[in-house]
């Protein structure tokens, strides 16, 4: 197959049949139940390990089986941090629809996620952070938390300790001065008029990634009108010195990036004063007319709390009153984000995931020996199915001659399908025997065509768009809110090289080159970084099982090596662990309290590499059946999903269940489907 001129890929090829009892079609029947049978190695020749791996996979079979939606989609609750909660409520406020239920019951939820020492952390078991505690701290106020409160003059005098507000991030600082805590010229400025930069010019939009840019555009506008609503209560007690809030600092050489993007950002304050204001009237049109034209069908943008929670502010600034068709819709998809939990407390959720939680579940059903032609199987199959991208999004600015037919995260974010549910789904409808396979096929040769055009120029492969690697926007001092590019990582190419090598296409250039650039990426200790999980673990994790299923043997240095390092970092109790620290701190680098899905990626990384009857497995397999919780699933407080590196940490309350299936089954049933297309070892 070759590859077009405009970066797409030629006809996709179809995929060989896998080899007979060496696939999840070939698995055993069950009893009718729907559940697979029970351990049939507990005799006296199976091992401890096997027998109690059996046992817990019928319960996570049977657990997960039963959690499934009508509709054939399953989502597990996305926790991330209560910054999400407290701009819900900083929201309401500043639009005037803020009531006494609401703040109840996320005032509840924030006060019940305060650590001893009055912060608040970003991930569990974290140290405070000063962004996240500041905004926490303002929703009780708005909730009527006094100052004087004990666990709020503890946050007080921590948050003074730290710097104050004027070392808070960007984006806090934003939100004081919509209500006038801070000032709007203390902020970096962002003009709309970068609605016009073509796609050549350094920093324009598309320079950004997705979840960027879809959050910058709103904020030109909040940016050029700079509303102030009237504050409910002072907050003079979070600053060092309130007479002098934002005291001076020293500029960065100006031969330094630092001290050249100050410097733009001096002189775009200073073209703020001169403006043309018909062009700036122009601009905010423009930037109001491409906000509108991203929302989705849902009435969310991106799928995603922040870009909708500055979109309805940036629209209703310029005159879209609150029951304007698509603030009404905006408003209620923010609603649609929020999880009642069981003490009364209200949680928001910055995202839904129920793409990709039901693309992993099927893996893991499957992988775990459920039929392929299972009525669950097909119904999630057919759902996914259903929810295949087939319009144009953001992605053609890079790709404008690539046809679409990826998929989304989440139920509706039709603009910016990803590169990594598009590789995995495919490998999930891979394991279905659906009653319709010309339809499957025809879905998956769009998906796969689709992520090979996706290839960034390095033969790797980012998240949701191609080449999306400029250095300048993470350098803007408006930018210091988390990662705002998306360049190509090892976890996602890892995936699209596994999807590919199940579509009988190893030998295939483009999979060559991703190949290579995997092999190039491993960390001298062995490992791959992981952008989208947490840490090394997930890299490790993702990359290993992508190298086998192309081919690269068990003996090859990179294998061995991973396997290495999976072992060295292999806690006491069995299982494997690593902390969000780890991105920032080499010390934490492997290390962390063992955890249900990362002992699950580390034993799926092993098991591909060979080592199934290794001591490392045996005592990773015996810690996840030991933790398993009489209902079949895992108990996971820690944070393994990565939103930007350490900037934004994510619990999805699924991982815990789909990730430990899938290495049981696999420990069970043996290794899924391979390529019958492997490479040469050391190619």
């Amino acid at each position: 197959m070759t590859a077009t001129t405009d970066g797409s890929a030629g006809a996709v090829p179809p995929r060989p049949a896998p080899a007979t009892g060496d696939s999840a079609h070939d698995r055993p029947g069950t009893d009718g139940s729907g559940v697979i049978p029970g351990p049939s190695g507990t005799g006296t020749g199976a091992s401890p390990a096997r027998a109690a791996a059996e046992k817990a996979t019928v319960r996570a079979t049977e657990y997960l089986l039963g959690r499934q939606d009508a509709e054939g989609w399953w989502k597990g609750d996305l926790e991330t941090n209560v910054t999400m909660d407290a701009e819900d409520l900083m929201l309401r406020q500043f639009l005037g629809i803020r009531d006494a239920e609401t703040t109840e019951a996320a005032a509840r939820f924030i006060r019940s996620q305060q650590r001893e020492d009055g912060t608040w952390a970003t991930f569990h078991g974290g140290p405070g952070e000063l962004s996240a505690t500041i905004e926490a701290y303002v929703a009780l106020r708005l909730a009527g938390h006094e100052p004087t409160a004990p666990h709020m003059a503890a946050c007080a005098a921590w948050v003074r300790a730290q710097g104050g507000v004027a070392a808070s991030r960007v984006f806090t600082r934003i939100w004081l001065a919509l209500f006038g805590w801070w000032k709007w010229d203390d902020l970096p400025e962002l003009p709309p008029e970068m609605i016009y930069l073509p796609t050549w010019f350094p920093l324009n939009i598309y320079d950004f990634g997705c979840w960027a840019r879809q959050t910058i555009v709103p904020l030109t506008v909040v940016s050029a009108l700079r509303p102030v609503r009237p504050a409910p209560f002072p907050l003079d007690e979070l600053h060092t010195d309130p007479t002098l809030p934002d005291p001076p600092r020293r500029r960065a050489p100006a031969a330094t990036w630092d001290g050249l993007f100050q410097r733009i950002d001096r002189a775009l304050h200073a073209y703020r004063k001169v403006a043309v204001k018909p062009l700036r009237r122009a601009a905010l049109r423009s930037c109001a007319r491409w906000i509108v034209e991203r929302q989705e069908n849902d009435g969310c943008w991106g799928g995603i709390q922040p870009p909708a929670v500055y979109s309805v502010i940036a629209l209703h600034l310029l005159g879209y009153d609150l029951q304007h068709p698509v603030l009404r819709a905006g408003l209620a998809s923010l609603d649609r984000f929020a999880v009642r939990r069981e003490d009364g407390s209200r949680m928001i959720e910055a995202c839904q995931s129920p793409v990709w939680d039901t693309c992993l579940a099927t893996i893991a059903l499957a992988d775990a020996g459920v039929p392929a032609d299972h009525p669950a199987l097909v119904k999630a199959a057919d759902w996914m199915l259903g929810e295949q991208v087939l319009r144009p999004g953001d992605w053609t600015v890079r790709r404008p001659g690539l046809p679409p037919g990826g998929w989304a995260f989440e139920f509706h974010n039709d603009n910016y399908p990803d590169i990594d549910d598009t590789a995995e789904v495919v490998l999930a409808l891979r394991r279905v025997r659906h009653p319709d396979p010309r339809r499957v096929d025809d879905a998956i040769r769009r998906g796969v065509r689709w992520n090979l055009g996706m290839q960034s120029r390095n033969g790797a492969w980012g998240a949701f768009d191609a080449d999306n690697t400029s250095p300048f926007p993470n350098r803007l001092p408006f930018c210091d809110f988390g990662e705002v590019i998306d360049p190509p990582s090892a976890d996602v190419t890892a995936h699209v090289v596994e999807m590919l090598a199940y579509e009988g296409m190893s030998s295939h250039d483009r999979t060559r080159r991703g190949v290579d650039w995997l092999l190039a990426e491993q960390e001298e200790n062995g490992a791959w970084f992981g952008r989208w999980g947490t840490n090394y673990v997930y890299g490790t994790g993702s990359v290993v099982p992508a190298l086998t299923a192309v081919g690269i043997p068990a003996s090859h240095p990179a294998v061995r090596r991973a396997v290495a390092w999976l072992e060295n970092v292999q806690n006491d109790d069995g299982g494997w662990g690593e902390d969000q620290r780890s991105y920032h701190d080499t010390e934490w680098i492997g290390r962390g309290e063992s955890t249900a899905s990362q002992t699950a990626w580390a034993l799926m990384a092993l098991l591909a590499a060979g080592e199934a009857a290794g001591k490392a497995v045996e005592r990773g397999v015996t810690w996840l059946a030991e933790t398993q919780r009489e209902d079949g699933t895992w108990d996971e407080p820690y944070f393994t999903g990565t939103g930007f590196p350490w900037d934004f940490s994510i619990n999805y309350h699924l991982y815990r269940h789909v990730f430990p299936l899938t290495a049981l089954g696999r420990y069970v049933h043996g290794e899924p489907f391979r390529t019958t297309d492997p490479r040469p070892q050391g190619s």
